[in-house]
């Protein structure tokens, strides 16, 4: 029987500036309990057994990478460096066409420490069976929809809401036909901000939503690092 980590490969976003994060330093490489961010992205896929692994940085940072975390770390199934683009689905796109030898992908910010390999797992085998799925959350939180003029427009179901983390996973022929026509179509204007955007909105492909961490959290500001800390530490012990 075929293992869930074969054949799938996985696609780790560290390009961003980190700009909300108020540091000289780009947030993926700011230390964490002594590590780089984007350090433990790629320690949780090479531990799951990931043989694939896509590393996207910014093209003045590849060989920092190469030297002071691939090699530094000892990371063996980091594949290739790429460089990635000025917008997240630039860098998507980037890696995408780097993944040689596998039939599915998991795409995950490198800004999420606290991935779990029971996560990984359940993407792993929702994206083998569904061809598109992304973990997520249900919302703990009443979400208000408002207007231009900042009133509540409307209220959904908080039943129905939940918060989309990553990995997201998909077939590769998928993920990457749907980049494909997005491009031809030229986003017709779409804000996006995730990858299973481009699958619904270019595909006719339902993306399952698969059961994600609310540890699993995204470092965006300074207090987000405090709570990643105090998650791993919890990990430790």
């Amino acid at each position: 029987m075929e293992r869930e980590h074969e054949n799938i490969a996985a696609i780790v976003l560290a390009a961003g500036s980190g700009s909300r994060m108020r540091n000289p330093i780009k947030k993926q490489y700011m230390e964490l309990l002594g590590y780089p961010l984007v350090y433990y992205a790629l320690l949780a896929f090479e531990t799951y057994g990931i043989e694939e692994i896509v590393l996207v940085t910014s093209p003045e940072d590849i060989e920092y990478c190469r030297k002071n975390i691939v090699e530094r770390y000892g990371f063996q199934h980091v594949t290739r460096i790429v460089a990635g683009g000025s917008e997240r689905y630039h860098s998507v796109m980037e890696g995408l066409k780097a993944v040689c030898h596998s039939d599915y992908v998991l795409i995950h910010d490198g800004a999420r420490p606290c991935l779990s390999q029971e996560v990984i797992a359940r993407c792993a085998e929702d994206g083998k069976r569904y061809e598109a799925c992304a973990a997520a959350v249900p919302s703990k939180d009443t979400i208000k929809i408002a207007d231009e003029d900042g009133f509540v427009r409307q209220t959904p179901p908080r039943n129905k809401l939940y918060l989309v983390q990553t990995p997201q996973a998909f077939s590769l022929n998928l993920i990457r036909q749907a980049y494909e026509q997005m491009c031809r179509s030229e986003r017709n204007g779409i804000e996006i901000t995730d990858d299973a955007m481009i699958v619904e909105h270019f595909t006719r492909r339902k993306v399952k939503l698969t059961a994600g961490d609310y540890e699993n959290i995204k470092v965006t500001t300074p207090e987000d690092m405090l709570t990643a800390e105090m998650f791993l530490k919890r990990r430790c012990l």
